[in-house]
């Protein structure tokens, strides 16, 4: 194909996409001359283009919408929702007769006559339809005024011509102002951004010309400046259509910040960078080994690590780039629906891989038409319901925590809780009993099953109960996840989070019966190190950890890749003395991988697998790692399918928790116990912990009175919680080889808090008494059958600081 025809291909795709969006803004936005103009220039651009280029069919489908638009321009028609259909139809036939020519070459084999014979028919239909109207005005205004000669009169006159803002490309004079009329038509200066400045520019008219045009326009001529000039013979076609292109080549120059880049040139790129950031891994093992090699490594990493991002940025595109499609799937939608649907996006800057944005191209899509089909009530049922008669979708797209967050709300009626669970259990997907015990929340998840639909009748939209689980089987394959909220009457809203690229992601690097295994950061939650396999419990068979109050299911990474080998497995489980457990998380269900050595985190490249291990559910891909050897990198949602604990949000694993006594955790508290004074026990909510640290007391310091230490390049108060609480004197402290210390940050203030022990960190329900109120304390209650003190950090910070800042006041004083 010829490179001219591929250029024009691309760009008047773009276009195509640029006019689905301006004409569904202009349908809200009628009046809107400057929107209507860009519209008109988009669809006269794609015209001139393929009357250059040849193709006469496309040329006649295009000057037909042309025309419909200037007779909006004139206002010899007016907008309506037919109208706009109608052009989105001839957009439609437009983008399919390019992809003929993307073919086959050639723009033939699209049927068009029916269009072009709508839009006559239309244009016909809505004049006469104006023309009687305004003539139904006319009679009326007589009535009123029988001489039309009044205010009145020449008030609706005014009001019903032309206006001038209709057209943008007409030229107006710089010098242009009431009373102008009598002036010298040579004071008026030509815009050198003008059609009319670039022909006096080149020669071609003179500026008495060009004013002569100007002023043709001014009194009534609603002509361009270009068909005047010819018009009047003061200039010839050609040459005006040589000073348009001038003009559009120099928009393009001042305009042009962007490059375009074939996508396989960049996938090679994105390939090579993979290879460098590999051998970058390689040089930084060797450099450990040899310091006289070290600066040049680091030197290279730095280089790597640069090249690196901004490559990532070339495969980075807007979200925008994909929701720009949604403003004509909710029109067209809610028209079929017989529906009021407006469409509200937000973060359409959000950028993400390209890779993954083709892959949540459909979701998306799906979610939105689900929105609007299932969500959004029809405007009698809004007015009943006392809401507003308009829906309302709202996207919303944000980065956070390395992941790229992406909402769908809709301000419909709500998931229906008695539909689902009849449905549920009409298909056996769960028992009557078991839907009693299940919550809301884990009810919305049963929608998520393959088949699953709760639609009154099968449409063309929906109904046939294969598109959630594809949605979030789609989402799961990159990585991703799904939640999914609804209040009865109120809306629905339907969360996703996805990793920002696949290419290259940082991972955890451990090691299980000798090999090496890469796990993807954006799955971990936490690393936990136990010192005896005593902690691991068993519930119904299932080993299990009491993490912070919450039973954590626990899965051998050795029994999933080598169950044939079962008979070893409790022997080996009872000879391991200390577990190190991968807390990972897919979806809503966390479980912890026990695995031999956690050895350390870098950036990875993910090489896809050959054919032969594409079955194998538990491998998301491989790695090279520093040393040249291959690493392969673990699927967690794999992992968790092997290990059956997948679906199991509404079911078994749920039920186990909940008969140990699991504690809802809107009534539960994390809390850090410790010891102080002795025996005494004390409890600090997690939320004012910033880190737990243990130091040689040789780290004491004094600022006067006060006990300082240097902590990370600063010098921090130490608060001794034994003293403030106890009746110790003040001046005493504890001679301890170590010291246990909570740093408690906060409004910008770091103070590190002694304590003689940490305990434990638990997860409970606290009801706290007034037992002995004193300053520091919220309260007493029984932790862990234990009586303790429920401390009010804040407080006793500020008041032991505030003790010490006096004294030395004073001192400075004496």
């Amino acid at each position: 194909m010829d490179e001219i025809v591929r250029d024009f291909l691309i760009e008047s795709g773009e276009n195509l996409d640029r006019l689905d969006r301006e004409l569904v803004l202009l349908e809200s936005e009628p009046n809107s001359s400057e929107l209507l103009a860009s519209i008109f220039r988009t669809i006269h651009t794609i015209k001139g283009s393929c009357g250059f280029l040849g193709f006469a069919n496309l040329e006649k489908v295009a000057h037909a919408g042309e025309s419909m638009l200037s007779r909006l321009r004139e206002g010899k028609i007016s907008l309506t929702a037919d109208v706009t259909s109608a052009l989105l139809a001839t957009v439609d036939v437009v983008r399919r007769m390019l992809s003929e020519i993307q073919a086959s070459g050639q723009d033939g084999g699209i049927e068009y006559s029916t269009l072009l014979q709508t839009l006559a028919s239309l244009q016909e239909r809505v004049q006469a339809a104006q023309s009687e109207e305004e003539s139904d005005t006319k009679d009326s205004k007589q009535v009123s005024e029988p001489r039309g000669e009044g205010p009145q009169a020449k008030a609706e006159e005014q009001e019903h011509a032309p206006l001038e803002e209709a057209k943008p490309d007409r030229e107006v004079p710089a010098t242009a102002n009431p009373g102008s009329e009598g002036k010298d038509l040579s004071q008026r200066r030509p815009s050198p951004g003008k059609l009319g400045g670039v022909l006096v520019e080149r020669g071609q008219i003179s500026a008495e010309d060009l004013a002569l045009a100007l002023a043709e326009q001014e009194h009534g001529d609603q002509r361009r400046v270009g068909e005047i000039l010819v018009g009047l013979g003061l200039c010839k076609q050609e040459e005006i259509l040589a000073a348009q292109q001038i003009l559009e080549m120099r928009g393009r120059a001042a305009g042009v910040e962007t490059v375009r880049v074939g996508v396989t040139l960049l996938d090679r790129l994105m390939n090579l960078v993979g290879e460098l950031v590999l051998a970058r891994n390689q040089l930084l093992q060797w450099a450990s080994q040899d310091a006289g090699f070290h600066t040049i490594a680091q030197r290279m990493n730095l280089i790597a690590g640069e090249l690196q991002e901004e490559v990532m940025k070339t495969r980075m595109q807007p979200i925008g780039n994909v929701w720009n499609k949604f403003p004509r799937t909710v029109r067209d939608l809610a028209l079929n629906c017989g529906k009021e649907v407006r469409l509200e996006m937000e973060g359409q800057e959000t950028e993400l891989d390209r890779t993954l944005l083709e892959a949540v191209k459909d979701p998306l899509t799906h979610l939105v038409r689900n929105a609007v089909d299932h969500g959004i009530e029809s405007p009698e049922v809004r007015t009943r319901r006392g809401k507003p008669a308009c829906g309302c979708v709202r996207l919303r797209a944000f980065h956070e925590s390395g992941q790229v967050n992406i909402e769908i709300t809709d301000d419909g009626a709500g998931l229906d809780v008695e539909r689902i669970r009849a449905k549920a259990i009409e298909r056996g997907l769960i028992s009557a009993d078991q839907s009693l015990r299940m919550r809301e929340r884990e009810l919305f998840n049963l929608i998520f099953q393959p088949g699953f639909s709760t639609a009154e009748k099968v449409t063309n939209v929906s109904g046939r109960g294969v598109g959630m689980d594809v949605v979030r089987t789609n989402l799961e394959k990159i990585g991703g996840t799904v939640e999914l909220q609804s209040i009865a009457g109120k809306g629905t809203t339907v969360r996703t989070k996805i990793p920002l690229t696949l290419a290259i992601v940082p991972a955890l690097v451990v090691r299980c019966a000798g090999q090496r295994f890469a796990i993807p950061q954006m799955s971990l939650t936490e690393l936990v190190r136990l010192e005896s396999s005593d902690a691991v419990e068993t519930v119904h068979g299932a080993p299990v950890y009491r993490l912070r109050g919450t039973l954590l299911p626990l899965v051998w990474l050795h029994e999933v890749l080598h169950p044939a080998e079962a008979s070893q497995q409790e022997d080996r489980r009872e000879a391991t003395e200390s577990l190190n457990i991968v807390v990972l998380r897919t979806g809503k269900q966390q479980f912890g991988l026990v695995v031999d050595d956690i050895l350390d985190s870098e950036e990875i490249v993910v090489k896809p697998l050959s054919r032969h291990l594409k079955n194998v559910d538990v491998y998301a891909g491989a790695t090279i790692m520093g040393d040249g050897s291959v690493a392969l990198i673990l699927d967690v949602v794999g992992l968790a399918q092997r290990s059956k604990l997948v679906g199991e949000d509404d079911g078994e694993q749920k039920e186990k928790s909940e008969a140990v006594g699991r504690v809802s955790p809107k009534d539960e508290q994390t809390l850090l116990l410790a010891e102080i004074a002795g025996e005494s026990r004390v409890a600090i909510p997690l939320d004012d912990v910033a880190r737990l640290e243990e130091f040689p007391d040789s780290v004491i310091e004094h600022a006067g009175p006060q006990e300082v230490m240097q902590y990370r390049g600063h010098i921090i108060p130490l608060v001794r919680l034994s003293q403030v609480l106890s009746a110790a004197s003040a001046g005493t402290a504890f001679q301890t080889p170590s010291v246990q210390v909570v740093v408690y940050s906060a409004h910008g203030r770091t103070v590190g808090l002694i304590v003689d022990r940490i305990v434990d960190i638990v997860q409970e329900r606290i009801v706290p008494e007034s037992v002995h109120p004193r300053p520091g304390t919220t309260g007493t209650c029984v932790v862990g059958r234990r009586v303790t003190d429920l401390l009010d950090i804040s407080a006793i910070v500020t008041a032991a600081l505030d003790i010490k800042e006096p004294t030395i006041a004073e001192t400075q004083v004496s």
